[in-house]
């Protein structure tokens, strides 16, 4: 190959990279009206659900803190389904 095909190469890798990060920049600060055609998710402050923490305990297992309202619930996550470890942990203000 010659020095000309690497720089071709270059160029191409940047300008899908700038495309990407261009893409990324568009959902974050315009998503909310984006997401009418289905592009993105919009993010609200009054969600009910979430995931607070996750550990992985190996390499198919997962603990994890979910909050729903003002109640967090620890979870086991595994290959076999998820158990709940511990329940209606209240939330540290």
């Amino acid at each position: 190959m010659e020095l000309l095909d690497y720089l071709r190469f270059l160029g191409a890798l940047a300008i899908v990279l700038g495309m990407l990060v261009g893409l990324a920049w568009l959902l974050k600060r315009h998503g909310h009206r984006l997401s009418a055609l289905g592009l993105a998710t919009p993010q609200r402050a009054d969600r009910r659900l979430g995931i607070v923490e996750t550990m992985g305990l190996g390499p198919r297992q997962r603990l994890a803190i979910v909050r729903r309202d003002n109640v967090e619930h620890l979870l086991l996550l595994g290959p076999d389904g998820a158990h709940v470890i511990e329940s209606g942990i209240g939330r540290d203000a």
